[in-house]
């Protein structure tokens, strides 16, 4: 049997299949070693179900372990900056919640407990898949502005002041060259990866059919992160490279007009 002398376990790995091979590997898994007494907490973007799995498994085998989903979000700039928030699932009574809050406050700023188990899951799809709606509208909204005349500037202003205000614009404007700290604005470099975004949308285009929602947008948007996956002028790059993928002009400060709305 394997051992494992800490309290405590992190993981964080791309997708369900390696959660899966972590935990449940019959020669190499966590769950191969005395695990009775730790405390478990899985940081990666899954799926609910192997989520599920994965509690329903260690419990069974170790019913004094305790197993939490806490999946992230606020990139890779939130990362670095240590302001990412962790969705942790489980309710705001649950006893071990203090020390959770405490570890994950380590590392991000906000520690939202989402109710019971596979929530922060399900919370952190819900927010990807409308994060990811969000740049494309985005996208969309500010090519038609920009061929239309307006400097991207200030179009971004304009949503910032109006109903359209929104993080994407905010502070990861997929237009270059408006916000200077944004992935865009560094040749879209050090963000999260379309391929990821692609990965989280298809899984909360899936979730959304488990449970019954009606999700208008998202074939739709899951379309577009393939293709723009599937491009070679985007991928491994920030997904708010759909920008790119849709057409919009990266070039628009080196033609701009100072005197016809430039801010």
């Amino acid at each position: 049997m394997l051992s494992l002398r800490k309290e405590l376990v992190f993981t964080m790995v791309p997708e369900g299949s390696h959660v899966r091979s972590v935990y449940l590997d019959e020669k190499t898994g966590i769950l191969c070693a005395d695990i009775s007494t730790k405390l478990l907490i899985d940081c990666s973007t899954i799926d609910t179900a192997t989520s599920l799995l994965v509690k329903d498994k260690i419990a069974e085998r170790y019913p004094s372990a305790s197993f939490y989903d806490a999946p992230v979000s606020g990139g890779v700039v939130g990362a670095i900056k240590g302001t990412i928030a962790f969705f942790l699932g489980c309710s705001s009574s649950d006893p071990n919640l203090p020390r959770l809050t405490s570890l994950l406050n380590l590392m991000g700023s906000q520690v939202i407990p989402c109710g019971a188990p596979s929530f922060g899951l399900a919370a952190k799809l819900s927010n990807n898949y409308l994060s990811g709606i969000i740049a494309i509208a985005a996208s969309e909204a500010l090519d038609m502005g920009m061929k239309s005349g307006l400097d991207p500037r200030v179009l971004s202003k304009v949503f910032g002041a109006g109903t359209a205000q929104n993080t994407i614009v905010d502070r990861f404007n997929p237009c270059p060259g408006v916000y200077p700290e944004a992935p865009s604005s560094k040749g879209y470099q050090g963000g999260f990866k379309v391929q990821l975004m692609r990965k989280d949308f298809g899984l909360a285009v899936e979730m959304a059919k488990s449970v019954g929602a009606k999700n208008v947008l998202g074939e739709v948007g899951l379309d577009t992160y393939i293709g723009a996956s599937n491009d070679p002028r985007c991928r491994d790059l920030d997904s708010r490279v759909v920008y790119r993928f849709l057409g919009g002009n990266e070039e628009w400060a080196k033609t701009e007009d100072p005197e016809n709305g430039g801010s």
